[in-house]
């Protein structure tokens, strides 16, 4: 099927580095033009220039998506340099701090609750008006296998993904039949530094991540890649409301 998204606007948050970037750089081998928002300004630059020296088109914006006025401010600086915004991978997230459900700070719980899942919610709120305006458009959201099973050790995560599922979801109801799709992503154990994080706090090996893997391996930033390509792209024109698994078999377990 063909999943050009020649010429079409996208804005990627957390596009500075792992999934975020892997994807990026996929959307526009596909024709994209990229808007790419990072907590970290000088990230953003770098997948820009990869970009660019692949031969494709982007910009970028430094952005902390948990804040309203800067959600709101990249959504105005993506229209204001593309002109619409035609699809959007919010994508942008953390891991917070490894620890079980009782020792979980409330600190804690708040920071990945506010980036992992009411950013997901502060993004749509203001792509979705966009692309209403425009006649429609396509929405991705990073969820996680963690949004559809339990794992030990990260309350926080599990609740914050277990919630971007569920927006996902609404927001596909509400906006079916008015040409906005919404659907999520659910990686399993990516190579990310996100993940490398998490090992070098103890919170598990790589070993232990292999062991769990029917498929023997952990997965690669530009497999999910191929998974946001196929959702925001007009081959899957009769998907919406859709938690995309990419885990390598571990929820089939």
């Amino acid at each position: 099927m063909a999943q050009s998204l020649q010429g079409k606007v996208v804005l990627v948050t957390g596009g500075g580095s792992g999934i975020g970037r892997a994807t990026a750089l996929r959307l526009a081998k596909e024709g994209a033009k990229i808007m790419i928002a990072d907590y970290v300004g000088e990230s953003a630059e770098r997948s820009v220039k990869m970009i660019k020296d692949a031969g494709g088109e982007a910009s970028c914006v430094a952005a902390d998506v948990s804040i309203t006025k800067q959600v709101e401010a990249m959504v105005a600086k993506t229209v204001e340099t593309y002109g619409r915004i035609d699809c959007a991978f919010n994508n942008a997230g953390i891991e917070g701090a490894i620890g079980d459900t009782a020792n979980c700070t409330e600190e804690n719980f708040d920071r990945v609750i506010a980036i992992d899942l009411k950013a997901v919610w502060l993004c749509m709120k203001y792509e979705i008006p966009q692309m209403l305006k425009q006649g429609g458009g396509s929405i991705v959201n990073t969820a996680s296998i963690a949004g559809l099973l339990g794992f030990n050790m990260i309350p926080a995560y599990v609740a914050a993904k277990h919630g971007v599922v569920g927006l996902t979801k609404t927001a596909a109801l509400e906006y079916a039949q008015k040409n906005i799709r919404v659907n999520c992503v659910c990686p399993g154990v990516i190579r990310t530094p996100m993940v490398e994080r998490a090992i070098d706090k103890g919170g598990f090996t790589e070993a232990d991540v292999i062991a769990g893997e029917p498929i023997g391996r952990l997965g690669k930033p530009e497999e999910i890649a191929e998974g946001v390509l196929w959702l925001l792209a007009d081959s899957a024109s009769f998907v919406t409301g859709h938690p995309l698994v990419i885990d390598g078999g571990w929820a089939a377990r």
